[in-house]
């Protein structure tokens, strides 16, 4: 059992559009620009899937809709990061985890998000994926997986708004046992303010390989991040891999604070997806989205580096990776 990691070929990608009911109605025009934005830079690369309440809308927003897949769904919000399935392979055989979403501690409604899973289980997108409930409250942006036997977390994971039954140690073991891992590396540090996931892994640090992590750093002394990511940095820099060797670690350029109606917003560059022949990675208007572009060439010289702007996004404390997930490659077109 492995938890493949997100560079590996991809079916689809799941997105899911927001609508006049969601707590994106205030700039619902601004945010289905952006949603569609990302839905058709994936789609010159990979199909697509997105859920959206209104079917007749979302489409009028596409010319053509080669690599599109839409399923009609009602919806609470737009995260699929965290509600989507978490999908894990054994052997031949590729596993949808379906486990509980509560809106990162009953912060917000989220009946709706916790069961799309479960209503797409019996559609075609999903029939070759085995599907499986977990009663147990995770995240997909709360983990990251080098492919090896590494899974990377957060202490969000220890909230006690999620298990709140469980120590350390029977979280850390149901993580190896879900996810076939042979070690759990946590994270003691690092945040960002605004961030309403208690600070998931997806907006600090990431791997891009198996042995190569990245992180959002910040530079500016002055910033209130400064030191809780220089000592996230230092943890960084000590974790091993499973053959002992400490991992290389890249860092992301500092984002200028941003802000909106006086709130500080979350943004980071770690907030990046991967598809089949390219990397999205997150812009904010900022003097150091060029730089961040470049670190991504660099680390990915085989794909095409695509910037998409974000800052929409942030307005609800997410960004690009938050609103997506990706399914594992199988064979069948659809």
């Amino acid at each position: 059992m492995t938890l493949p990691p997100e560079w590996n070929e991809q079916s689809f990608v799941q997105i899911v559009f927001p609508h006049n009911k969601t707590d994106w109605n205030q700039y619902l025009e601004e945010a289905l620009e952006t949603f569609v934005n990302i839905a058709k830079t994936i789609s010159k690369y990979q199909k697509c899937l997105i859920i959206t309440k209104n079917l007749v809308q979302a489409k009028s927003f596409f010319s053509h809709l080669d690599n599109l897949i839409f399923v009609q769904l009602d919806t609470n919000d737009t995260w699929s990061r965290d509600f989507g399935a978490i999908t894990v392979q054994n052997k031949n055989e590729f596993i949808a985890l379906d486990f509980e979403f509560n809106a990162w501690g009953k912060k917000f409604p989220y009946n709706l998000d916790n069961k799309i899973t479960q209503k797409l289980k019996n559609t075609s997108l999903l029939e070759l994926y085995k599907h499986k409930s977990i009663p147990f409250v995770l995240e997909g942006g709360s983990i990251d997986s080098n492919g090896n036997g590494i899974i990377l977390t957060t202490k969000c994971l220890l909230e006690k708004n999620r298990n709140p039954d469980l120590t350390q140690n029977e979280i850390e073991k149901k993580l190896l046992e879900y996810f076939g891992a042979t070690k759990i590396l946590w994270l003691n540090n690092g945040y960002l303010e605004g961030d309403d996931t208690d600070s998931h892994i997806d907006t600090l640090a990431r791997f891009v390989s198996e042995d190569t992590i990245v992180y959002q750093s910040c530079e500016d002394e002055n910033d209130i991040h400064y030191r809780e990511l220089k000592k996230m940095e230092n943890e960084l820099l000590n974790f091993t891999q499973l053959n002992g060797n400490k991992f290389k670690i890249i860092a992301l350029p500092w984002i200028q604070a941003k802000y909106y109606l006086n709130e500080r917003l979350p943004a980071t560059y770690a907030n990046f997806l991967i598809i089949n022949g390219a990397v999205l990675v997150p812009i904010y208007d900022d003097k150091n989205d060029k730089k961040a572009l470049e670190i991504f060439k660099n680390i990915f010289p085989k794909r095409d580096i695509i910037g998409i702007d974000c800052q929409v996004l942030l307005r609800q404390h997410g960004s690009l990776h938050c609103v997506t997930m990706q399914y594992p490659k199988i064979q069948k077109e659809f």
